[in-house]
Protein backbone atom coordinates (compact mmCIF):
# COMPACT_ATOMS: atom_id res chain seq x y z
CA UNK A 1 0.00 0.00 0.00
CA UNK A 2 1.45 3.55 -0.85
CA UNK A 3 2.25 5.83 1.85
CA UNK A 4 -0.27 8.14 0.43
CA UNK A 5 -3.16 6.00 0.74
CA UNK A 6 -6.04 7.31 2.93
CA UNK A 7 -6.49 6.08 6.73
CA UNK A 8 -9.90 5.88 7.76
CA UNK A 9 -11.77 6.28 11.31
CA UNK A 10 -14.61 3.96 12.23
CA UNK A 11 -16.73 3.30 15.05
CA UNK A 12 -19.57 4.53 16.45
CA UNK A 13 -20.48 7.91 18.26
CA UNK A 14 -18.38 8.58 21.03
CA UNK A 15 -15.59 6.78 20.12
CA UNK A 16 -13.12 9.86 19.53
CA UNK A 17 -12.62 9.79 15.31
CA UNK A 18 -12.25 13.15 15.04
CA UNK A 19 -10.35 14.30 18.33
CA UNK A 20 -7.93 11.53 17.91
CA UNK A 21 -8.07 11.92 13.68
CA UNK A 22 -6.69 15.52 14.53
CA UNK A 23 -3.81 14.40 16.30
CA UNK A 24 -3.03 11.32 13.95
CA UNK A 25 -2.85 13.98 11.31
CA UNK A 26 -0.56 16.18 13.35
CA UNK A 27 1.64 12.72 13.88
CA UNK A 28 1.63 11.36 10.61
CA UNK A 29 1.65 15.01 8.97
CA UNK A 30 -1.37 14.43 7.06
CA UNK A 31 -4.13 16.56 5.87
CA UNK A 32 -7.43 15.65 8.23
CA UNK A 33 -10.95 15.81 7.36
CA UNK A 34 -14.46 15.00 9.05
CA UNK A 35 -16.96 13.67 6.67
CA UNK A 36 -20.02 15.09 9.12
CA UNK A 37 -18.07 18.38 8.77
CA UNK A 38 -17.42 18.22 5.10
CA UNK A 39 -21.45 17.79 5.17
CA UNK A 40 -21.92 20.52 6.91
CA UNK A 41 -19.88 22.63 5.15
CA UNK A 42 -20.88 21.64 1.40
CA UNK A 43 -24.58 22.43 2.79
CA UNK A 44 -24.00 25.46 4.97
CA UNK A 45 -26.32 23.30 7.39
CA UNK A 46 -25.86 21.44 10.71
CA UNK A 47 -26.04 17.39 10.39
CA UNK A 48 -28.88 17.56 12.69
CA UNK A 49 -30.64 19.97 10.37
CA UNK A 50 -30.37 18.00 7.47
CA UNK A 51 -31.61 14.72 9.51
CA UNK A 52 -34.63 16.71 10.44
CA UNK A 53 -35.28 17.95 6.57
CA UNK A 54 -33.89 15.09 4.92
CA UNK A 55 -34.20 12.06 7.40
CA UNK A 56 -31.56 9.96 7.93
CA UNK A 57 -31.62 8.67 4.11
CA UNK A 58 -31.17 11.71 2.74
CA UNK A 59 -28.20 12.61 5.10
CA UNK A 60 -26.51 8.94 4.06
CA UNK A 61 -26.91 9.70 0.32
CA UNK A 62 -24.73 12.78 1.15
CA UNK A 63 -22.61 10.62 2.99
CA UNK A 64 -21.87 8.47 0.38
CA UNK A 65 -20.95 10.80 -1.82
CA UNK A 66 -18.66 13.34 0.45
CA UNK A 67 -17.16 9.63 1.48
CA UNK A 68 -16.31 8.34 -2.03
CA UNK A 69 -15.25 11.81 -3.00
CA UNK A 70 -12.65 11.87 0.06
CA UNK A 71 -11.55 8.42 -0.60
CA UNK A 72 -9.78 9.42 -4.09
CA UNK A 73 -7.53 12.09 -2.03
CA UNK A 74 -4.11 11.09 -1.53
CA UNK A 75 -2.43 11.18 2.00
CA UNK A 76 -5.66 12.30 4.24
CA UNK A 77 -6.90 11.02 7.46
CA UNK A 78 -10.70 10.76 7.43
CA UNK A 79 -13.01 10.43 9.88
CA UNK A 80 -16.47 9.16 9.47
CA UNK A 81 -20.06 9.27 10.80
CA UNK A 82 -20.86 6.64 13.14
CA UNK A 83 -23.22 5.02 10.46
CA UNK A 84 -21.20 5.28 7.44
CA UNK A 85 -20.57 1.36 7.12
CA UNK A 86 -24.71 0.44 6.72
CA UNK A 87 -24.43 0.69 3.58
CA UNK A 88 -22.30 -1.61 1.48
CA UNK A 89 -20.84 0.64 -0.85
CA UNK A 90 -19.48 2.21 1.90
CA UNK A 91 -18.30 -0.80 3.65
CA UNK A 92 -16.22 -1.39 -0.39
CA UNK A 93 -15.21 1.87 -0.51
CA UNK A 94 -13.39 1.79 3.02
CA UNK A 95 -11.83 -1.64 2.18
CA UNK A 96 -10.58 -0.58 -1.02
CA UNK A 97 -9.60 2.47 -0.25
CA UNK A 98 -7.48 2.57 2.46
CA UNK A 99 -6.28 1.64 5.84
CA UNK A 100 -9.46 1.24 8.01
CA UNK A 101 -8.86 2.08 12.05
CA UNK A 102 -11.96 0.53 14.49
CA UNK A 103 -11.91 3.12 17.67
CA UNK A 104 -14.26 0.63 19.94
CA UNK A 105 -15.57 1.75 22.77
CA UNK A 106 -18.28 0.19 25.40
CA UNK A 107 -21.85 1.95 25.07
CA UNK A 108 -21.15 3.03 28.91
CA UNK A 109 -17.87 5.17 27.53
CA UNK A 110 -20.26 6.24 24.57
CA UNK A 111 -23.29 7.41 27.07
CA UNK A 112 -20.37 9.09 29.22
CA UNK A 113 -19.24 11.14 26.01
CA UNK A 114 -22.25 11.91 24.45
CA UNK A 115 -24.88 12.25 27.09
CA UNK A 116 -24.78 15.80 26.91
CA UNK A 117 -24.64 16.34 23.36
CA UNK A 118 -27.46 18.38 21.56
CA UNK A 119 -25.65 17.51 18.05
CA UNK A 120 -26.75 13.75 17.66
CA UNK A 121 -29.86 13.60 16.10
CA UNK A 122 -30.16 9.31 16.94
CA UNK A 123 -30.06 10.17 20.63
CA UNK A 124 -32.85 12.61 20.64
CA UNK A 125 -35.18 10.00 22.19
CA UNK A 126 -36.25 9.06 25.76
CA UNK A 127 -33.79 6.59 26.05
CA UNK A 128 -30.33 7.68 24.39
CA UNK A 129 -28.59 4.52 26.21
CA UNK A 130 -30.84 1.79 24.94
CA UNK A 131 -30.84 3.68 21.23
CA UNK A 132 -26.70 3.14 21.51
CA UNK A 133 -26.96 -0.29 22.68
CA UNK A 134 -29.03 -1.03 19.47
CA UNK A 135 -27.29 0.97 17.37
CA UNK A 136 -23.69 -1.17 18.70
CA UNK A 137 -25.86 -4.34 17.87
CA UNK A 138 -26.11 -3.85 14.13
CA UNK A 139 -23.44 -1.88 13.40
CA UNK A 140 -20.69 -3.70 15.82
CA UNK A 141 -20.04 -6.21 13.23
CA UNK A 142 -19.85 -3.84 10.18
CA UNK A 143 -16.83 -1.82 12.09
CA UNK A 144 -15.07 -5.13 12.60
CA UNK A 145 -15.90 -6.35 9.40
CA UNK A 146 -14.10 -3.48 7.68
CA UNK A 147 -11.51 -3.10 10.19
CA UNK A 148 -7.96 -3.45 9.24
CA UNK A 149 -6.65 -2.41 12.67
CA UNK A 150 -9.01 -2.66 15.99
CA UNK A 151 -8.17 0.09 18.38
CA UNK A 152 -9.83 0.24 22.16
CA UNK A 153 -10.86 3.73 23.45
CA UNK A 154 -12.05 3.33 27.05
CA UNK A 155 -10.74 4.93 29.21
CA UNK A 156 -8.02 6.57 27.35
CA UNK A 157 -6.97 10.16 25.97
CA UNK A 158 -7.05 11.31 22.98
CA UNK A 159 -2.77 11.50 22.57
CA UNK A 160 -2.93 7.92 24.24
CA UNK A 161 -4.88 6.64 21.46
CA UNK A 162 -3.15 8.61 18.85
CA UNK A 163 0.04 7.34 19.30
CA UNK A 164 -1.47 3.73 19.99
CA UNK A 165 -2.45 3.76 16.71
CA UNK A 166 0.44 5.21 15.16
CA UNK A 167 2.06 2.16 16.83
CA UNK A 168 -0.16 0.01 14.97
CA UNK A 169 0.06 1.73 11.83
CA UNK A 170 3.72 0.95 12.27
CA UNK A 171 3.59 -2.42 12.53
CA UNK A 172 0.79 -3.28 10.37
CA UNK A 173 2.72 -4.86 7.29
CA UNK A 174 -0.34 -6.94 5.69
CA UNK A 175 -1.91 -4.28 3.23
CA UNK A 176 0.74 -1.15 3.58
CA UNK A 177 4.90 -0.70 3.36
CA UNK A 178 6.26 1.70 5.41
CA UNK A 179 4.26 4.27 7.66
CA UNK A 180 5.68 6.38 10.39
CA UNK A 181 5.08 9.36 12.62
CA UNK A 182 6.95 12.10 13.03
CA UNK A 183 6.33 13.85 16.47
Amino acid sequence: MPDDDPIFLVGPMGSGKTAVGQRLAQLLERQFVDTDREIEKRCGVDVAFIFDKEGEAGFRTREHRALAELAALPAMVIATGGGIVIREVNRKILRESGVVIYLETSVDQQFERTRYSSTRPLLHGDDPKSKLHELMTVRGPLYASVADITCNTDGQRVNQVAKQVCTMLESFTVKKKNRSCSR
